[in-house]
């Protein structure tokens, strides 16, 4: 069928007039050639052939690799993009981490498409100067796993060549909902199993995962099993409030409610094991016809400013707690932390550490909400900060258990010590703190002035 269309395209082209037919150079961004392929499915052929001229061409931004073999043995190609000049942001701090994914079931083409796009836009952006690109490859590893199935996509099926539905054959309560092929046994296929050991290799870390289908024209957050919220709903609403306020309409639901129940998604698994904010994006159902009459690049624009969107603003899509300050006095410990990410934090703690690394206190856990000020309170005995130590603070990056942990320095200058019998205090941590010291020397030479002052007042009234 496919060739069919494709021929069918051909005479078509033919009776277009030459002028019509002829480059233009908005098809810089066609997919994969101009102007005729841009309007036919991508194979995995053609696909291998752009990846690797894209590795060839960019390598400055471009690090081709594979996630593994498909069951017939083709490449899982994965493109990895960023700025290679650069192994860490310009201040130090480690780059964001965003995984993408696209063709579990080969007749979703559309799908395919768009992660083709994504990483087809940053690469042509990129090399032309576009600053929004520039930024995010500064800042941003993007790992893009084009087509997991290209066994189903060579013979236009949803299936792999095993008939199995790549989409629920993952560890996450395998073949716990009504479903149809989901293989033997959860990763029982080589596609699902490379693309787990992809992601527990390289993207442990991840801020975002997208994972690209076609079907209904909506995006899909965890859970698919259950009709309840995940434990980052908070996130989840944010992201849909910013995302239909600013750049799209396109529906965004929990995906048991806004689709059906589905079990052994790639989706809930990068949730709910890997600890990932992770959506499944539905272009619209023009699934099982292999050609767009309408160019791809202008099918899918408005999925793409959400993708831009999603990867632009990823730095928020985590808790990232920075504390403003800590008083202590002989029995308790204030501290106030604001939260500058989207996502809530159940389960942080501040220690307080030795100079050899050894928690000699560590306060019980608390929450701190999504872009707000928290302030709590703990009970101390403030003998224990008289040894010189410093402070962290250990929290997770979302509420869902699997999310990663991050334990990050607190600045000691913050801290207040109050002296509650004569209301006297220092600040920062330790007795000897610089802060405190020009305190000490500014209160003396008043003392000394204030003596002065009063024998040289009683010599004049003599």
């Amino acid at each position: 069928m496919r060739v069919a269309v494709g021929l069918v395209l051909c005479m078509l082209m033919a009776c277009i007039p030459a002028a019509s037919a002829q480059f233009d150079p908005e098809h810089l961004y066609a997919w994969p050639g101009d102007p005729v392929d841009s309007h036919v499915h991508l194979t995995w052929a053609a696909l291998t052939l752009d990846v690797n001229n894209w590795a060839d061409d960019y390598p400055e931004i471009v690090d081709l690799t594979s996630a593994g073999e498909s069951e017939l043995g083709k490449t899982l190609w994965v493109v990895r993009l960023s700025d290679w000049s650069m192994e860490t942001k310009a201040n130090g701090s480690a780059k964001e981490t965003i995984y993408i994914d696209g063709g579990h079931h080969g007749n979703e083409y559309l799908g395919t498409a768009l992660a083709y796009l994504t990483a087809k836009w940053y690469i042509n952006a990129w090399s032309e100067g576009n600053e929004e690109a520039i930024a995010v490859l500064q800042n941003t590893e993007l790992h893009i796993l084009i087509m997991l199935n290209p066994d189903g996509n060579d013979i236009d099926t949803r299936w792999n060549i095993n008939q199995v539905d790549l989409n629920r054959n993952y560890d996450h309560y395998w073949n716990t909902c009504p479903t149809t092929q989901p293989g033997s046994s959860a990763f029982s296929e080589s596609e699902t199993a490379s693309n787990s050991a992809y992601m527990n290799a390289y993207a442990t870390d991840a801020d975002l995962y997208v994972t690209m289908h076609t079907g209904v024209w909506i995006m899909l957050y965890p859970w698919g099993k259950w009709p309840e919220q995940p434990p980052d709903w908070e996130l989840f609403w944010r992201i849909r409030d910013d995302v239909q306020a600013n750049v799209s309409e396109i529906p965004i639901q929990n995906a048991n409610q806004g689709l059906y129940p589905n079990c052994g998604t790639s989706r809930d698994y990068g949730y709910g094991v890997m600890g990932f904010p992770t959506f499944t994006f539905e272009t619209d159902d023009e699934q099982f016809v292999p050609g767009s009459f309408e160019n791809l690049n202008e099918r899918l624009a408005e999925e793409m400013d959400v993708m831009r969107f999603l990867i632009n603003n990823v730095w928020y899509w985590r808790a990232r707690l920075d504390v403003q300050a800590i008083t202590v006095s002989d029995d308790a410990l204030e501290l106030e932390v604001v939260n500058h990410g989207r996502a809530s934090t159940t389960n942080a703690s501040l220690e307080y550490h030795d100079v050899a690394g050894e928690v000699l206190w560590a306060s019980p856990y608390f929450t701190v909400n999504s872009s707000n000020m928290t302030s709590v309170s703990f009970e101390v005995d403030d003998d224990v900060f008289e040894t010189k130590g410093m402070w962290n603070l250990n929290y997770q990056k979302r509420v869902i258990n699997a999310s990663t942990w991050v334990n990050e320095s607190v600045d000691g200058n913050l801290t207040v010590f109050i002296d509650d019998e004569d209301d006297r205090f220092l600040s920062g941590v330790g007795l000897f703190n610089p802060v405190a010291v020009i305190l000490g020397i500014i209160g003396v030479g008043a003392l000394f002035r204030n003596e002065e002052e009063a024998i040289e007042e009683t010599l004049n009234h003599g």
